[in-house]
């Protein structure tokens, strides 16, 4: 299992990148678009649907990516500061020689 990886097929890395790219955010902005802008009703979402266009949905779709990847990096961040700081308390303060 090790030596084929699960997502990017040997040989065809760059292929599966670029389906990935434009799928995933697609993904993402339709489901942004059916519970969020469509409450979960299929007729408000099939009709939106109709008048929206694929750049569209897939630009949401990056943005909501885009938000959630810079919130998990800001949480990573205060948490990584959080973390360094109790550590230098329990060391203490230790005087360069």
């Amino acid at each position: 299992m090790s030596d084929s990886p699960l997502f990017f097929p040997a040989g065809l890395e760059k292929v599966f990148l670029a389906i990935y790219s434009i799928s995933i955010p697609y993904i993402v902005g339709l489901m942004f678009l059916y519970f969020y802008v469509a409450h979960a009703k299929t007729e408000t979402f099939l009709a939106l649907s109709e008048s929206s266009s694929f750049f569209m949905t897939w630009a949401i779709g990056y943005e909501m990516i885009a938000v959630l990847s810079i919130l998990w990096f800001v949480k990573s961040a205060i948490t990584f500061s959080i973390k360094a700081s109790k550590n230098k308390t329990k060391q203490g303060f230790r005087r360069p020689v």
